[in-house]
């Protein structure tokens, strides 16, 4: 599969193509149901295992995002923390999409909801953001994707991003402090990934 080939919409997988993995998410190890064409198909690639790994428990209630949620470790991650939360699990890949809905099922967590972007009401505003985004899509798009989602944080709301140093993470943080207006730092860098943390303090 080429880098980019998963960032594309895909039709749900057929039975044919489904398989299973276990994973350590929150603690526990979790049988996730998974399938070639969406991003890290058969692992939980490093970049996401960092942020889940450094990024502090999300608020317990309120709405939280998920952006680019592949399969869902994210999601998953984010409502067994916050049970009483709103999970928006967004991605426009369906194939990720039906994965997430079937892993969040057979997981229990009732309160992950995965949608295409256009289908979370543009009243929502988040408690916290998580996001690993797909940086090789290329630099416009992933600018477009964060100037629409990142300014709906609510107020008091902070967004962590994982980003590879070598793919512009410290560039990408300055470009959002000065075009998006919102503060961020970095908050720990492991391994050629950099965690950026956003906030609404002091936005224009």
């Amino acid at each position: 599969m080429s880098h980019g080939e998963h960032y594309f919409t895909a039709s749900p997988a057929s039975p044919a193509q489904l398989r299973t993995i276990d994973v350590r998410l929150a603690g526990r190890e979790v049988r996730i149901t998974t399938a070639p064409g969406v991003f890290s198909g058969d692992h939980l690639d490093h970049a996401t295992r960092l942020l889940l790994d450094v990024v502090p428990p999300p608020p317990a209630t309120g709405d939280l995002l998920d952006l680019g949620c592949g399969w869902g470790p994210v999601a998953l991650t984010l409502a067994h923390a916050a049970p009483e939360a709103r999970v928006w699990a967004v991605d426009v890949n369906e194939r990720a999409l039906d994965l997430t809905r079937r892993n969040a099922a057979a997981d229990g967590a009732a309160n992950v909801t995965a949608v295409v972007p256009d289908d979370v009401p543009e009243d929502v505003r988040f408690a916290a953001i998580w996001s690993n985004p797909p940086i090789r899509i290329g630099k416009p798009a992933v600018h477009e994707m964060l100037r629409r989602w990142l300014p709906r944080l609510a107020p008091d709301g902070v967004a962590h991003l994982v980003v590879s140093k070598n793919l512009g993470a410290d560039s990408l943080a300055r470009w959002i402090e000065k075009d998006l207006g919102l503060p961020t730092e970095r908050i720990t860098s492991v391994g050629g990934f950099r965690v950026l943390r956003v906030t609404r303090s002091g936005a224009r």
